[in-house]
């Protein structure tokens, strides 16, 4: 009994030494842990050397990035307010008929020249041959009067040749009757009374006879005068006819649509049978020359000029770089051509910074520049330009 005490007591002993040591364990590592601390806490971040180094270098990293990007950026001028522009032809009709043709060209790339559309002709023919048989009939009339003409001058010469004798005649009755009136004066015995009444009366019949040939002569003239304006009236007759054939032709030129320019075709709004008249559009073509119109703020024109290179960015193709270059500067502001230009001279004046339209042009300065014409770009279509001005 004694040795079983004895062996429970060294067991407890044991124990106590084993739980005394885990204790203190614990309380050593705590030590251990609060000595590494106190060990790795040194002195504030911001006192550090590298700390002033990094934060200077990257301060001079910007500063020169800013400034370098400041003084790439002041040699452009950009604006989005910009726009593909090109005059646009809209095609109308100048007679009035139903269309037998229409072309089957909806926003297809077309030549000058190119038929478009046919107006029917049935009038329009009508009238084109009732102009030249009107001038059919005119060159007749001229022919016509050109022969009576030539009558008349036959007539003219015959009554002169027929007026030379009377006229003869009248010129010796005349001398006879001076020679009898002075054989009177010489010698009153010589010549008596009756034959110088005779030699008087006939000198009067043959000048009344040669007066009678002058008139007939003068007739013939009158004659070949009338016959004359007849050929002149019917050359004015063949002219008015002439007139009326061209003008004929225009109108049946006119019932061939064509396109006047080069360009695609746009807003088609006819159809095969429709009725048009004067004036009727019956659709549009884009030229093939289309520009950029860029309203650019009036403090972003201080350094631009004429020529300058531009870089077009479409915003339907924005991965492509189109080159171009300054055309025109407009000289005024938008707004002065407003329909309804402001009025600053009355109530409260307010500075606003205007825009001024400037024409850029498409180029192609390299070969492997790209093309315009080879993208659907069009008038209306958002662009956004850059002009190297400095």
């Amino acid at each position: 009994m004694i040795d079983r005490d004895e062996d429970d007591r060294e067991h407890r002993d044991d124990a106590d030494r084993d739980d005394g040591e885990e204790h203190d364990q614990p309380k050593d590592k705590e030590k251990e842990e609060e000595g590494d601390e106190d060990e790795d806490s040194g002195p504030p971040l911001y006192k550090k050397p590298i700390f002033w180094i990094i934060l200077i270098v990257v301060a001079v990293v910007l500063i020169v990035g800013g400034t370098l990007f400041w003084l790439d950026k002041r040699k452009y001028a950009t604006t989005d307010d910009a726009f593909v522009d090109a005059h646009i032809v809209r095609i109308a009709a100048e007679v009035q008929g139903k269309l037998t043709r229409v072309a089957d060209i909806d926003n297809r790339h077309v030549k000058a020249g190119t038929l478009l559309a046919t107006i029917e002709p049935y009038a329009s023919a009508a009238t084109l041959d009732q102009a030249k048989a009107q001038a059919v009939q005119a060159d007749a009339g001229i022919q016509q009067a050109q022969a009576q003409v030539v009558s008349a001058q036959a007539q003219q010469r015959q009554a002169e040749a027929q007026a030379r004798d009377p006229e003869a005649q009248a010129a010796k009755a005349a001398a006879d009757l001076r020679r009898y009136l002075a054989l009177e004066k010489l010698d009153p015995a010589a010549v008596s009374g009756t034959q110088i009444d005779q030699a008087r009366e006939a000198a009067k019949s043959s000048a009344a006879q040669a007066a009678a040939a002058h008139r007939a002569v003068d007739n013939a003239a009158a004659q070949v005068a009338v016959a004359q304006k007849q050929v002149k009236a019917s050359q004015a007759q063949k002219e008015a006819a002439e007139a009326q054939i061209r003008s004929a032709q225009v109108t049946v030129g006119h019932l061939d649509i064509r396109a006047p320019v080069s360009g695609q075709v746009v807003n088609r709004n006819v159809n095969l049978g429709s009725y048009v008249s004067p004036g009727t559009q019956l659709m549009a073509i884009v030229p093939d020359t289309i520009w950029v119109t860029a309203n650019f703020k009036e403090t972003q024109l201080t350094h631009m000029a004429i020529g300058q290179r531009v870089t077009i960015s479409v915003d339907a193709f924005p991965d492509v770089e189109f080159d171009g270059h300054v055309d025109s500067i407009q000289r005024g502001a938008g707004q002065a051509f407003a329909l309804l230009p402001p009025q600053n001279a009355t109530g409260n004046y307010v500075k606003v910074v205007q825009r001024v339209p400037v024409r850029i042009l498409f180029d192609r300065p390299r070969r492997d520049s790209p093309d315009p014409h080879a993208y659907p770009i069009g008038p209306g279509m958002s662009v956004v330009p850059t002009v190297r001005v400095r």
